[in-house]
């Protein structure tokens, strides 16, 4: 089977077992979690070096969830790749889990990074690379950030010292999925041309549909050349992405199920199910 072919079953499970997960538990950050699934399996299915066996490995790259209310997506792709039981996600954000609505790297094995402030994942990304460039060491870091995140000035710094210290082994994906806490991104804080902004800051810029794996991996495989600026991904995603009833809500960034939306999600996991008995 081809990368593509495991990394688009890998997606699929990521998105299956989120739901059940935040189902389960009967509220929770649906969309901003599905709008981010294709990048996390393209990542944690071919592109990252990472060793579940051994979180800590000293040669594997990093990953920073920046917009950490995304953690549920997370999880569920590290339980798929081994760090820890997949059963494990039936406990998510209940009393004394290791699971919390948001990473934290001292409860989750596999988590490089605790995050859930918004602006300061991206931060901590940035010391990452630069540490890893001081020394010499080949380790690549990735940190997607939200695009509603940008409102924070925080971000903005961080790019300008990505940018300024030549840290291209760090690629910046930006979940541009058009809403964010309070509702449609141009009604809060347009964004306005936000490839323009990042080619400003000294990055060079890809535009890829937030659910075209071979796009993202034609994008972030290869590794920077040493006179290759940063990069950043801007991901044309859509809100709960992946799940037409989540889609089409006005606002799936947090939801707390009625009888109604939960058999609506059922009946999305029930396709994504059937899918692999085809």
């Amino acid at each position: 089977m081809s990368n593509l072919a495991e990394v688009t079953t890998l997606a699929r499970h990521i998105r299956l077992e989120t739901l059940k997960a935040l189902t389960q538990l009967g509220f929770g950050h649906y969309g901003g979690s599905m709008s981010v699934v294709e990048t996390l399996a393209v990542l944690y299915g071919d592109v990252m070096r990472i060793d579940p066996g051994d979180p800590d490995w000293a040669e594997r790259d990093y990953f920073v969830l920046s917009k950490g209310h995304a953690g549920p997506a997370l999880y569920s792709t590290l339980a798929l790749k081994g760090y820890f039981p997949v059963e494990q996600l039936s406990t998510l954000n209940e009393n004394g889990t290791k699971l919390p609505s948001h990473p934290d790297r001292l409860k989750t094995r596999g988590v490089d990074a605790t995050t859930g402030s918004l602006g300061q994942g991206i931060s901590i990304a940035a010391g990452m690379a630069l540490s890893h460039k001081l020394a010499g060491r080949s380790n690549r870091v990735f940190c997607i950030v939200g695009d509603g995140e940008l409102n924070e000035g925080q971000c903005w710094e961080a790019f300008q010292f990505i940018a300024h210290h030549k840290l291209n082994n760090l690629t910046v994906f930006i979940d541009w999925n058009k809403q964010q806490l309070d509702g449609e991104l141009d009604e809060i804080i347009c964004a306005f041309d936000l490839p323009g902004k990042f080619t400003s800051f000294g990055f060079d810029v890809q535009t890829v549909k937030g659910d075209d794996i071979s796009g993202l991996l034609a994008a972030v495989k290869p590794m920077r050349g040493e006179g290759e600026r940063p990069l950043v991904v801007i991901l044309d995603s859509i809100k709960g992405q992946g799940v037409p009833y989540l889609e089409q809500l006005s606002n799936s960034h947090h939801i707390r199920l009625t009888d109604s939306s939960k058999q609506a999600l059922e009946q999305a996991m029930a396709e994504l199910e059937a899918a692999d008995d085809k």
